[in-house]
């Protein structure tokens, strides 16, 4: 029951800035940009459902430079048994070469205790290139290199040169609707990490936007009686900043 009062409330923290004042979002906010999110779901009767879902992305842009400070966590339980549990925490920076070209430089740890891997920590750098940069679809590719650093749960311990190969769609169907879809894959000698990210989001609000999304994930390589691929479906309210 607690649990469950902590979620409202941050619900409620999340939705007030934007029902209090939503001329707000229409003010300069400078080099800096954000957003919060959260999504909850309890189920009862035969079987006691409980999900959460949690992320936060901060930007800050100036003429050359882009830093992007992003946090994840997903957790589901049924009949009071944790049954899925996962946090991601992330830190890429880049840097304007033109209006096409960039290079970047990224920071990227997971961990998952329903996988075969308990955690793995990357570091890769690389150029990217802004394909298509219009006010309706942007698309952005990037290849990179770098070292993974991984811990599977029966304690192995991998560390291993990998290739970095990432996309970012952007599709704004409307004033108030967008889709986005993000691709990364990062491959090395033992392992090759998949994820998929699909969005479609609509402000209903001011600041505030109803988000429903679709996480894949796989690893190629796992440990015996494991899956190689985890999928989360979300359904989650996002404040702007």
């Amino acid at each position: 029951m607690l649990k469950r009062l902590i979620l409202v409330l941050a619900t409620m923290m999340i939705a007030l800035p934007a029902l209090a004042d939503e001329e707000k979002a229409e003010e300069d906010k400078g080099p800096w940009a954000g957003k919060a999110a959260l999504g909850y779901l309890s189920t009862s009767g035969n079987t006691e459902n409980s999900n959460l879902n949690s992320a936060f992305e901060l930007t800050h842009t100036t003429d050359r430079w882009k830093h992007l400070l992003r946090a994840l966590a997903i957790y589901a339980s049924e009949d009071e048994v944790t049954s899925s549990e996962a946090y991601e925490l992330g830190w890429k920076s880049e840097w304007t070469i033109n209006d096409a070209s960039f290079l970047f430089g990224r920071l990227n740890w997971r961990k998952d205790r329903f996988s075969s891997y308990d955690s793995q920590f990357s570091q890769t750098a690389g150029y990217g290139r802004r394909l298509i940069e219009t006010d309706r679809h942007k698309l952005h590719v990037e290849v990179g290199a770098g070292a993974r650093q991984s811990k599977l749960v029966d304690g192995t311990r991998e560390d291993e040169f990998i290739i970095r190969g990432g996309l970012d769609y952007l599709w704004v169907l409307s004033e108030t609707a967008e889709f986005t879809q993000k691709l990364g894959v990062e491959s090395g000698d033992t392992n090759t990490n998949i994820e998929s990210v699909s969005a479609l989001s609509a402000r209903i609000m001011g600041n505030l936007a109803l988000v429903a999304s679709y996480t894949i994930k796989h690893n190629t390589d796992v440990l015996p009686l494991t899956e190689k691929t985890d999928t989360y479906t979300a359904l989650s309210l996002e404040y702007l900043f």
